[in-house]
C-alpha cells in the first residue's frame, strides 16, 4: 500500500603467502599466493502470504510457519479495509477473542496489536513484512466507515503460527524510517518518488498505527476526515494507499508502496487508552510532500 529485499554477506578466502629463503644470505621470494575469492551467499526471501478481503469477510490460511513473513492483503470489495493482526497471549483462543469483541474497549491485555498491511483503497492491495512467532493468530477489520465496525459483520478469522520450516530469511533494508509516537510521525528522511520501503516502529506508550493516504491537489489530512466523517459524500479527497495497522509499543515492521511525485499524509484512528477518541483528534497526522 511488494518489497524488494537487499541483503548479502561477503566471505572472503585469506591470501596464503608461502616463502623460500633462496641461497643462503638471498632475499625470501614469494612462490605463491593465494588468489582472494569473494562468495555470495544467496539471499534468502520473506515467505510471502496473500490475504483476501470482501464485504464482509477474509479468505486466508489457516496456518502459517513461523518467521519473517510478508502479508500481502487483496481488497476485493466495494468498501474500504484493512488487515489487523492481533496475537492472543496468556493461551487465550478464537472463541476469547470473540467474547471480549463484544465490549472491544478497551482492549484485553491478552489481545496484542501486532501490526499488518493497513487500509488501501478498494481493487488494490498493500502489504506488511513481520516476523510471526508460534501461537494463536486473528486477523480483523476495525474500519467503521458506514456505522459499524467491520467485525461485527464478520470480518474476523483466526489463524495459526506453527513451527518454521526453511532458512531464516533476511529482513527488507528500509530507505526511511517513519517513528510512531504521542502524537506524531517523525520521518528519518524525506521520501522521494519511486518504490519506497518504510521501516514503521513504535515508540509511544500506547498502540499506533499508520495508515498512508495520497492526496488530491489542494487537499490535506483534515480534509479527508471531514469528508470520511461527513459520510463520504462528493469526489474523496485522497486515495488510501496502506501502510502497517496498530503496533505495540517497542515494535517495528516494513511495508513498500510507489510514491509518485505530489502530496501524501499520515493517519492514526486508533482510540486513545485514556478518552476512547481517534488518535487524529489528538493531533495524529502528518502532511508531507514527495518530490
Amino acid at each position: 500500500m511488494a518489497p524488494t529485499t537487499v541483503a548479502g554477506i561477503i566471505l572472503g578466502s585469506v591470501a596464503v603467502v608461502t616463502l623460500s629463503t633462496g641461497r643462503p644470505g638471498g632475499i625470501p621470494a614469494v612462490e605463491k599466493a593465494a588468489t582472494a575469492s569473494v562468495v555470495a551467499k544467496p539471499v534468502v526471501k520473506a515467505r510471502v502470504v496473500t490475504v483476501t478481503g470482501k464485504d464482509f469477510k477474509f479468505d486466508a490460511p489457516d496456518a502459517i510457519p513461523a518467521g519473517l513473513t510478508e502479508f500481502r492483503f487483496l481488497n476485493k470489495g466495494p468498501s474500504i479495509h484493512h488487515m489487523q493482526i492481533l496475537r492472543l497471549t496468556n493461551g487465550k483462543t478464537f472463541s476469547d477473542l470473540i467474547a471480549a469483541l463484544t465490549t472491544p474497549f478497551p482492549p484485553p491485555k491478552w489481545m496484542k496489536e501486532v501490526g499488518g498491511p493497513n487500509a488501501p483503497a478498494p481493487g488494490t492491495e498493500s502489504n506488511a513484512t513481520l516476523m510471526l512467532e508460534p501461537g494463536n493468530y486473528a486477523i480483523i477489520c476495525f474500519v467503521d466507515i458506514g456505522g459499524a465496525p467491520h467485525f461485527t459483520k464478520g470480518m474476523v478469522r483466526p489463524f495459526k503460527v506453527v513451527a518454521p520450516s526453511g532458512p531464516a530469511a533476511s529482513a527488507p533494508t528500509p530507505d526511511v524510517t517513519a517513528t510512531l509516537y504521542d502524537y506524531n510521525f517523525k520521518l528519518s528522511a524525506p521520501i522521494l518518488a519511486g518504490t519506497r520501503t518504510i521501516k514503521v516502529e513504535n515508540t509511544a506508550n500506547q498502540p499506533h498505527e499508520l495508515e498512508l493516504v495520497q492526496l488530491a491537489p489542494g487537499k490535506t489530512a483534515n480534509d479527508f476526515l471531514a469528508w470520511a466523517g461527513g459520510g463520504m459524500k462528493g469526489p474523496p479527497p485522497a486515495k488510501p494507499i496502506g501502510g502497517i495497522a496498530g503496533l505495540e509499543r517497542g515494535m517495528s515492521q516494513t511495508f513498500t508502496a510507489n510514491f509518485t511525485p505530489g502530496n501524501y499524509a499520515f493517519i492514526c484512528f486508533i482510540p486513545d487508552a485514556k478518552d476512547g477518541k481517534p488518535h487524529f483528534t489528538h493531533g495524529m497526522t502528518k502532511d508531507f510532500s514527495v518530490r
